[in-house]
């Protein structure tokens, strides 16, 4: 095994809980090479305020990634802290690190303005406070250099004149060359110009080298081809070297005096570096909890007296192997922890999850501490632990001579030194520590006294534990030992927990059951894997009735646990039923007020038009009367006409009882179909409403309805004709006969697609061709409805028209308009 003396209890800690590979998860989610860098090599801080900033970075950056307008990512910016390291060293920078500098300027610019234009993103806007993007040199760069790295010519006029010689002189070469060429193909390998180094040559045949004098700068494998430089281009060639050197050195000089740019700026770029930094650790932080479905902690403080609470909580190292790696699915497991408890024992069968309990514990007491959200269900509450100190697992030392006993014992020796008062200095320094309900240290003990004798082992676990309840942590430890389930009833800082075990699947559910210990399992599993009887039988007597009346006395507690959460279930899904009807039923008697309201605003309506239609009545009494000389006769017909206006006003005005009424949103059923559907339209006038039914949609008459309680509903009143009108003096005429609706070309007017204008226009020639006929169908269709308003508008206040009315359903509905005249 791996020897740990060289390391201190807490970094051991971190390497027993696996928070490297933790880290490495983490790492994906970043976006910069230094980010991931970070992330991989992360350490919880030791102060709280760092750790509640770092908390605080994380619900920033969440705000921002939550805006669907952010413009937050980290293009363009690069590691860059070699090329800064060796400008610190007085060396040059390339063009390509120049670039990549002036890359990372921009990317941290933008991610400023990002946070500078939010009002909510305090912290970070105090992160980013001092940070200069320098964009002069971000602007010197890009000058100077162009998008492959290189130094352009507009960066100096010197190097604009030495490369317009060196493409003078290259020129010249290649003229003399093709001359050659011509005057000498034969002696020709190719007819081809190449170079060999920074020397132009052509390829010779090996026979012909003394036709061609020059310099040789190369030869094939064969030896059948030299690479000849000719005579004739010798001094233009070294001139060419002369402008190459010459090009060089002013490239150099350029990138020399960028290189002092960035060197005077070398702070600024490296706190820029390092806010870009952590900006992307607290971006990767945030993407890594969405993934996990995590929610931030929330911190216990003194005086709050909550216990810790993590429901739902799931191993994010298990969550990463189930999604990514094709993993058993993840069993949540919830932690409710009393303030008052210190220490809690955890019993249970092996490979039944309780060193997966320490350890998820563990992981997300480091998860707190560096600014990441907890995968667990809301509300999160948990303390701030100083120090997360843990013995999982075997130690063993061959070099040391350790036995795996020795190893435990040695490790939490180094616990308990490292145990100590709680410090004010990594608190809040607003926080009174006094009577502290935090605990500051948290202690994992796996199989504590385990790997000796068993009397032993457990007496050394008990004076361990109750040891470690003095002091100020809180412990969680696992055990196989009988006795330590006992201290729960002589000491309340103790809490008994378990892990379940199905006795017919003869395996763990990983399930946590609080307030329980377990039992031992191991005579039940061997006799149902096929231990003889007897063996078992015999181990049993060895046991003694008093451990198997403890098993049956905890199986019991275990079956009354199951049959309370099963009611817990049912009764929450009684409440959850009963408040679905709440909500029904305050729908319903919201409907039914607004209805009420509706019927008295109409009959209000009904009121006030029957007062004008009378006193127009009275007042044309009253002309007649003065027109004529006044008679006893005529004064008797004025009052029997007075009173049959009231009796027909009071008829009209009669208050009706409210009955039931469909309103929009409403569900309804539908008796034929033995379905229940909603509202989405109610047409009063056709006595129809349209329905959804499923993926249905369809119009059905009232009639055929009614409410989810049963009630019908009331078909509206039967108008009855409007009487005839009394004179004071009436002609001697004979009764006209109501006209039959029968609908023909003369009484029917399509105005469908005619502006309101014309529309009116037609609608006045076709009322005096319905007279008649007594009625007139006006076809103006659904539409936006305009039409149909100004169509109607028009005859309430036409003397021909009597009144109007949407047709039926089977008649064109909305579409149609049936005006009844005079």
């Amino acid at each position: 095994m791996s020897d740990s003396t060289n390391l201190t209890i807490a970094e051991e800690t971190l390497a027993l809980l696996e928070w490297p590979r933790l880290c490495q998860h983490l790492s994906t989610f970043t976006q910069t090479p230094l980010g991931a860098i970070a992330a991989r090599y992360l350490l919880p801080p030791s102060q709280w305020e760092e750790s509640r900033e770092l908390l605080a970075q994380t619900q920033a950056v969440e705000s921002i990634e939550n805006s669907p307008e952010s413009n937050w990512h980290f293009k363009g910016i690069a590691d860059i802290t070699e090329p800064l390291a060796r400008v610190e060293r007085g060396g040059l920078v390339t063009g390509l690190e120049l670039l990549a500098i002036a890359g990372t300027l921009a990317g941290v610019r933008r991610l400023r303005r990002v946070i500078e234009e939010r009002d909510d993103l305090e912290i970070l806007q105090t992160l980013v406070a001092e940070v200069r993007t320098l964009p002069e040199l971000e602007q010197a760069i890009h000058h100077c250099l162009g998008e492959d790295g290189k130094v352009a010519e507009r960066a100096s006029p010197k190097l604009g004149e030495i490369r317009q010689k060196l493409k003078a002189v290259r020129e010249q070469i290649q003229q003399k060359l093709q001359k050659i060429i011509q005057r000498q193909s034969n002696a020709l390998q190719e007819a081809v110009i190449t170079q060999r180094g920074d020397r132009f040559v052509l390829p010779i045949k090996a026979g012909y080298k003394e036709q061609m004098p020059g310099i040789v700068h190369d030869s094939s494998a064969s030896g059948n081809t030299l690479y000849v430089e000719p005579q004739a281009i010798v001094e233009l060639g070294n001139k060419l070297r002369q402008a190459r050197r010459q090009e060089q050195t002013e490239e150099e000089r350029i990138l020399r005096q960028l290189s002092d740019q960035v060197l005077e700026v070398l702070p600024d770029l490296e706190h820029l570096l390092a806010i870009a930094t952590r900006l992307d650790l607290a971006t990767a932080r945030v993407r890594y909890s969405f993934w996990l479905g995590a929610h931030p902690p929330q911190w216990l403080t003194p005086g709050d007296e909550k216990p810790i609470t993590l429901r739902q909580l799931r191993h994010p190292l298990l969550h990463w192997q189930a999604e990514k790696e094709g993993g058993a699915a993840v069993v949540p497991i919830t932690l409710t922890i009393d303030p008052a408890i210190r220490v809690i024992a955890i019993t249970g069968p092996n490979t039944g999850g309780k060193t997966v309990t320490l350890k998820t514990l563990g992981l997300v007491a480091l998860m707190a501490k560096v600014g990441l959200y907890i995968p667990a269900k809301e509300p999160v509450e948990m303390p701030w632990f100083v120090q997360i100190l843990a013995d999982i697992g075997d130690e063993q030392s061959l070099q040391q001579n350790l036995s795996t006993f020795s190893g435990h014992i040695c490790r939490i020796i180094r616990i308990l030194q490292a145990l100590s008062p709680i410090d004010q200095d990594v608190l809040d320094p607003e926080i009174d520590i006094s009577n502290h309900p935090v605990f500051p240290s948290l202690v994992l003990l796996d199989e504590v006294g385990a790997g000796t004798d068993p009397t032993e082992g457990s007496a050394l676990a008990i004076a361990l534990l109750r040891h470690l309840a003095d002091q100020p942590c809180l412990t969680v430890a696992t055990t196989h030992y009988g006795e330590l389930k006992a201290l729960k009833y002589q000491d309340a800082r103790f809490e008994n927990a378990s892990v379940e075990f199905d006795d017919q699947s003869l395996s763990p559910t990983y399930r946590l059951l609080w307030g329980i210990p377990g039992r031992s399992n191991a005579l039940a599993i061997a006799q149902r894997l096929g231990l003889p009887l007897a063996i078992v039988e015999q181990a049993k007597d060895k046991l003694g009735g008093f451990s198997e009346d403890i098993n049956q006395v905890i199986a019991g507690l275990e079956s009354q646990r199951r049959e309370q959460e099963q009611k817990a279930a049912n009764a929450q899904k009684l409440l959850q039923e009963t408040e679905i009807f709440y909500q029904q039923v305050s729908q319903k008697a919201a409907s039914l007020q607004a209805r009420e309201r509706e019927l008295k605003s109409y009959q209000d309506q009904e009121v006030q038009q029957a007062i004008a239609t009378a006193k127009e009545e009275i007042a044309k009494v009253i002309r007649q009367l003065q027109r004529g000389k006044p008679t006893a006769q005529k004064a008797q017909q004025a009052t029997e006409i007075l009173g049959q206006i009231q009796a027909e006003q009071k008829a009209k005005v009669a208050l009706k009882p409210i009955g039931y009424q469909p309103i929009v949103g409403e569900r309804i059923r539908i008796p034929s179909f033995g379905q229940t559907a909603e509202v989405t339209q109610v047409n009063p006038t056709a006595q129809t409403v349209n329905v959804t039914l499923g993926l249905m949609k369809m119009t059905v008459p009232m009639a055929d309805i009614e409410s989810l309680d049963g009630k019908k509903v009331e078909p509206p009143p039967k108008s009855e004709p409007a009487p005839k009108k009394v004179k004071a003096e009436p002609p001697a005429t004979e009764a006209k006969s109501p006209p039959v609706l029968v609908r023909t070309e003369k009484n029917t007017l399509d105005c469908r697609g005619d502006r309101l204008e014309r529309a009116e226009s037609r609608l006045e020639k076709a009322l005096n061709q319905a007279l008649d006929a007594g009625v007139l169908w006006i076809i103006h269709g659904k539409g936006t409805g305009k039409l149909r308003q100004g169509v109607q508008e028009y005859l309430s206040h036409h003397p021909l028209v009597k009144s109007y009315a949407l047709a039926p359903q089977n008649d064109g509905g909305a579409g149609v308009t049936i005006a009844y005249l005079r």
